[in-house]
């Protein structure tokens, strides 16, 4: 499925994106506008900034896994 079509079901959810460079991001996925892709990213501390990306910059979106392991580690 190309990307531009997993975007509505990857609404409001954590989200892996490759970038056409070889990089890479992730954050929650909030939406689209004028051909870009708005994500919130973790900066540091209590720091977020959304950004916006390029459709043209895009390689690839995934919506992250659910964790494998429920159980509580100490």
């Amino acid at each position: 499925m190309p990307w531009q079509q997993k975007i509505r079901y990857l609404m409001g959810q954590p989200v892996g994106i490759s970038l056409a460079n070889g990089q890479g991001t992730s954050g929650i996925l909030c939406g689209t506008s004028e051909g870009k892709l708005l994500v919130m990213e973790y900066l540091y501390q209590t720091q977020f900034a959304l950004k916006q990306y390029e459709y043209s910059m895009i390689q690839d979106i995934n919506g992250f896994p659910p964790c494998q392991n429920s159980q509580v580690l100490y």
